[in-house]
């Protein structure tokens, strides 16, 4: 296949040419990549401690019981797990709109605090909601400020200068997608993970995330969590070195990876956003109601009509990525610094970009 061809060239790094290729637009030789709703001979089950997640516990979290879950790997990469959708009808929702609606808000931080005044910043659902709503199929329009949105920081915010997080700027976890995690992180054999940092990553039709590790955590035992919504897109996975071709795998909304282990600290991209393989506006799983009987201490909230809708439009030509991990082991402390106050938090707005000139790390894997 062309993508294999493109592996054995000379010139640039194995990892560099497939990111290209499958980069194109125009690209039609999708045969390559995974897709893990018809597994094939590189993909094997799983398992699951579903011993460690209560169906109540699971419930509240918005997931269906463990036990139904799929789980699977990838030959070669050893602590790489891949959960398709094991999201609960409707739950997805809420997580797009604390995406859009809650989690940009202050005192977090994202790519618009670098260029705008605060003030201009602290409601980006309120300026936008009207204008996503009443929004053509025109790509003429101008966008509104979610539109704008590339990356939001959580917790422990990541500084795109120094490549490090600090003690001194952090600020609340949101108690919402920590439970969340911690259930996904458990389900694989986690017990007592902690959600300490976040990057949410926007993506649109044009966007890509470039080749990185993410390695800026203090910790490197306990896995990072990634959650995608939306439009589905393709992901790399490289090796511990660029020259190592990467495995293409599809995500779609409500799918769910872990990297844990080996596969920790592997190269890894998104080169390329795709329509949901459905061929409708959104994928079904998106239009799908929420129980209006929630269990008791449930951390998902109905959302309402008109906030839905705004939602929806957006995710037509987008995709929404959180990814989750703990930055410090149990009783770990930062290092002592000098001269960081963790203001700047990236080179660009567009660092989000494979075409940025800055180094992609944002660390975050789809």
């Amino acid at each position: 296949m062309a993508a294999a061809a493109l592996t054995r060239e000379g010139g640039e790094d194995a990892f560099r040419r497939l990111f290209r290729f499958y980069r194109q637009r125009d690209a039609s030789d999708l045969r390559g990549v995974v897709d893990f709703s018809a597994p094939g001979a590189q993909v094997f089950r799983s398992q699951l401690s579903i011993s460690l997640v209560s169906d109540q516990d699971a419930y509240r979290a918005g997931l269906r019981p463990v036990s139904q879950w799929k789980a699977y790997g990838l030959s070669g990469y050893p602590g790489f797990i891949f959960i398709p959708n094991p999201f609960l009808p409707g739950c997805q929702r809420h997580w797009v709109k604390q995406c859009l609606k809650l989690y940009p808000e202050k005192p977090n931080v994202c790519n618009l605090d670098l260029h705008m005044a605060p003030e201009k910043t602290t409601d980006l659902w309120g300026q936008s909601k009207e204008q996503l709503r009443r929004k053509g199929s025109s790509k003429w329009e101008p966008r509104s400020l979610l539109e704008k949105l590339r990356w939001v920081t959580l917790g422990y915010h990541y500084n795109w200068d120094t490549k490090k997080y600090s003690a001194n700027h952090h600020t609340p976890f949101p108690s919402d997608l920590a439970f969340l995690s911690e259930q996904v992180a458990a389900a694989c054999g986690f017990r007592g993970f902690q959600a300490q940092a976040g990057i949410l990553n926007y993506y649109h039709f044009d966007s890509s995330l470039g080749i990185h590790v993410d390695e800026s955590e203090l910790d490197h035992s306990r896995p990072l969590l990634s959650f995608s919504f939306g439009q589905s897109s393709i992901f790399l996975l490289g090796g511990l070195k660029r020259e190592e071709a990467p495995t293409a795998m599809f995500m779609h909304s409500g799918d769910i990876m872990v990297m844990s282990g080996f596969s920790r600290l592997l190269y890894h991209a998104v080169p390329r956003v795709l329509p949901n393989p459905e061929g409708t506006a959104l994928p079904s799983c998106l239009n799908q109601a929420l129980s209006s009987d929630l269990p008791a201490g449930s951390v998902i909230e109905h959302s309402s009509d008109e906030d839905w809708q705004v939602c929806a439009k957006y995710l037509q030509s987008s995709r929404i990525n959180m990814t989750v991990r703990q930055v410090l082991a149990e009783g770990q402390k930062f290092p002592e610094e000098s001269g960081t106050n963790g203001k700047s938090q990236a080179p660009s707005a567009d660092s989000h970009h494979e075409n940025s000139k800055a180094k992609r790390h944002k660390p975050n894997t789809v």
